[in-house]
């Protein structure tokens, strides 16, 4: 059975789709934001570098990054609740298996399988909420969907620091599996529609296949620098770039239309604020994870309950800012957001060994109350800019942008902590340069968000 917006009008069914989705939407930052906590702890089990530990968030973020936009497009094609199963059964696997994990490299591979499983989750279920929803309510239901986001992000922390203080870094993947399971059950049990938006299309394995290797060349490519591998792998995503470029120009059905972006100039500058947005904020949490245990001392637990401040705040205002979308142009809530995070990142510059945490938790805060205002405004804005043939593939577009930006904000962290820090362990004789390569990266993610508020106010109006 395949829904539409005008055949799926029964509430219960928009309710059980939300229920889903909602829940799905929470589960992955949850184990993202709850393994940032435990990575002291996962260093000192397996005696990894700085470098080393930032693949351990690295090599998720890649793998997601690489299948987002071909699983969309497949979701499109073949049915988007049977992708988002696929995704689920994945992500309960591999999570079961990295409490088991008996070696760093191990746990980076299972970290692989589960960005994996993210990409066939994370793109659909914004894709199947905007396919039971119609225009008129979509920003209150997507504010919802990005509330979960950050209730995942904010529980993260406290939970993952509770959990690995009492009973191990492993206890975080366990959870993370019961919850996968529940979802699993919930939608075989109770969601018995279909949703497909490009049925009979072909889909283009050249065109992913090219996709997937030029993200890979780039995102390690940046992970490797400052070293010759690095520079040379970047320009070779570059060159894959303008050849899939060419390539999907050319095809009937590409897995990315280009068109997207040549001719709706809201879909382009929204995924552009998307990508520079995490660019600049996701290795936030990241790096104020290790300041606060390194720096302040605090145990995982304490260190949670700070950087629980700003998700809270981001939970708490998304729904608003998602309803506000529906009646106010999404460019000018999200740009003021984004100004919002940019003053945030502006202060964190001057971070210091001395800085007294309610200054931090302030800072946090705004910065929730930042990205609240500028995540389901543009999410919004780019679902309801493309007819709903696109719905997957604009999905996993924006998922794609938020996990490339991700991306690239771990490896500018990385790429600060190999060349002030060294790849050596952080110790206490470290701490000085740790601290000044922390600085240096809060001021650069500053003067990228400041870039992003003329993406976003550049986007144009979404309304006639």
């Amino acid at each position: 059975m395949t829904a539409s917006p005008e055949s799926a009008d029964s509430e219960g069914l928009k309710r059980l789709v939300l229920l889903v989705t909602t829940a799905a939407s929470f589960l992955t930052p949850f184990l993202g934001s709850a393994v940032n906590l435990a990575l002291p702890a996962i260093s000192a089990e397996f005696q990894m570098t700085a470098v080393q530990l930032s693949w351990v968030a690295t090599a998720f973020l890649l793998a997601a990054a690489m299948f987002l936009v071909p699983f969309g497009k497949i979701a499109d094609i073949h049915g988007r609740k049977k992708i988002f199963l696929a995704g689920m059964l994945v992500h309960l696997i591999s999570a079961l298996l990295s409490v088991q994990a008996p070696s760093a490299g191990w746990l980076i591979a299972l970290r692989v399988f589960q960005g994996i499983g993210s990409a066939l989750i994370f793109g659909n279920s914004v894709a199947i909420l905007t396919s039971v929803y119609p225009a008129g309510e979509r920003g209150r239901v997507l504010g919802i969907n990005v509330a979960s986001v950050y209730t995942g992000l904010s529980s993260g922390p406290f939970l993952g620091g509770l959990l690995t203080q009492n009973f191990g870094w492993r206890s975080i993947f366990l959870v993370s599996a019961i919850l996968s399971g529940a979802i699993i059950l919930l939608t075989l049990w109770k969601l018995r529609d279909e949703w497909v938006g490009a049925q009979g299309e072909r889909f283009d394995v050249l065109g992913s296949l090219i996709y997937g290797l030029m993200l890979v060349a780039v995102m390690y490519g940046f992970s490797q620098l400052p070293s010759w591998l690095g520079a040379g792998l970047i320009a070779v995503g570059v060159v894959l770039l303008v050849v899939f470029i060419w390539w999907e120009s050319r095809l009937e059905s590409p897995v990315l239309n280009m068109r997207l972006f040549r001719e709706n100039r809201v879909f382009a500058l929204s995924n552009l604020a998307a990508l520079i947005n995490y660019s600049a904020t996701y290795a936030v949490s990241f790096l104020l994870s290790l300041y606060l245990q390194y720096i302040k001392g605090l145990p995982p637990q304490r260190a949670g309950l700070v950087l629980v401040s700003q998700p809270i705040m981001q939970a708490l205002f998304s729904p608003l800012a998602g309803r506000l979308s529906d009646r106010v142009e999404s460019r000018v809530v999200a740009s003021t957001g984004m100004a919002l995070i940019t003053a945030g990142l502006t202060v964190l510059a001057f971070l210091n060994a001395d800085t007294p945490q309610a200054v931090i938790v302030a800072i946090l805060m705004v910065l929730g109350f930042g990205f609240a205002l500028f995540s389901s405004p543009n999410t919004n804005a780019v679902m309801s800019s493309v007819e709903r043939r696109f719905y997957g593939v604009a999905s996993a577009t924006l998922g794609t942008m938020r996990l490339a930006g991700q991306m690239f904000s771990i490896g500018i962290a990385s790429l600060l902590f190999a060349v002030v820090i060294g790849k050596v362990q952080i110790t206490p004789q470290y701490y000085p340069a740790f601290v000044i390569s922390v600085r240096t990266a809060f001021g650069i993610f500053a003067a990228l968000c400041f870039a992003g508020i003329w993406a976003s106010l550049w986007r144009g109006k979404l309304r006639s």
